[in-house]
C-alpha cells in the first residue's frame, strides 16, 4: 500500500494531465448530449485510460470525467471488484452504492447486467435534473438493430445502429420517455467513442416505425 492508503494498481491508470484530459472528455459528452446520436471520440492526448480490468478505458474515462464525491456511482456486478471500487475511490472519490435507486450514475459492461430502467432515479417534477445517468458499454455504435432518433438537438432526424441493446430497449426507452422531464439519460459508449441519448430523445424501431 502506498501512503494514501491505496494499493499501486489503484493509483495508476488515470488521465495522464488530468485537467486538460477531463476537459477534453467532458467537451465530448457535452457535444454529445447536445446532438444526441452523433458519435463523439473521447480521445485524450496521452492515450486513453488504464483501469482495472473488466473496465473499459471508454467507460472509465466516462468516469474520470462525471464521477466526483457528490456523486454515487452503481456498478453492474462484473465491475464491483475491490480493484475498480478503489481505483474509483481514488482517481474519482466517488462513492459506489448498492441501491440503484440512489445512484447519480449507473455503469455497465453490458445491457444484461443492468435492471430494467425504470428501477433507475428519474429524478422528482421539482428537480428533474437529479434523474440518473446510465453508462453503458456496448460492442459497437454501428452494425446493429436500426434505430431512428428524434427529439431536441436533431435536425428532423438521424438514425443510430448500435450492438449490445436489450432487446427490449425499445420499451424501456418509451417507459422512460413517458416520464419527461423526468427520467434516466443514456451514454453509450464503444471503445474510445462515445453516443449521448438524453431522455428527451425519441427512439423509434427504424423497420417499424414505432414511435416510442
Amino acid at each position: 500500500m502506498s501512503a494514501t492508503g491505496f494499493s499501486a494498481a489503484a493509483v495508476e491508470g488515470g488521465f495522464a494531465d488530468p485537467v486538460l484530459d477531463a476537459q477534453a472528455a467532458f467537451h465530448a459528452l457535452m457535444q454529445a448530449m447536445a446532438r444526441p446520436g452523433t458519435v463523439q471520440p473521447l480521445a485524450v492526448e496521452a492515450g486513453p485510460p488504464q483501469p482495472p480490468a473488466p473496465m473499459t478505458p471508454g467507460l472509465a474515462a466516462v468516469a474520470l470525467t462525471l464521477a466526483d464525491p457528490d456523486t454515487p456511482v452503481w456498478l453492474s456486478p462484473a465491475l464491483a471488484t475491490p480493484a475498480i471500487k478503489a481505483w474509483l475511490a481514488f482517481h474519482c472519490g466517488c462513492p459506489v452504492v448498492d441501491d440503484l435507486g440512489t445512484a447519480a450514475f449507473v455503469f455497465a459492461d453490458t445491457a444484461e447486467a443492468v435492471p430494467d430502467m425504470a428501477a433507475l432515479s428519474a429524478g422528482t417534477q421539482e428537480y428533474p435534473d437529479r434523474g440518473a445517468t446510465l453508462v453503458l458499454a456496448v460492442a459497437a455504435l454501428e452494425g446493429g438493430p436500426a434505430l431512428t432518433l428524434e427529439g431536441p438537438g436533431i435536425d428532423g432526424s438521424t438514425a443510430l445502429a448500435p450492438c449490445g441493446l436489450a432487446e427490449d430497449f425499445v420499451a424501456q426507452r418509451a417507459a422512460n420517455r413517458a416520464l419527461f422531464p423526468r427520467g434516466a439519460d443514456l451514454i453509450l459508449v464503444s471503445g474510445m467513442q462515445a453516443v449521448a441519448l438524453p431522455r428527451s430523445t425519441v427512439v423509434t424501431r427504424r423497420e417499424l416505425q414505432e414511435a416510442v
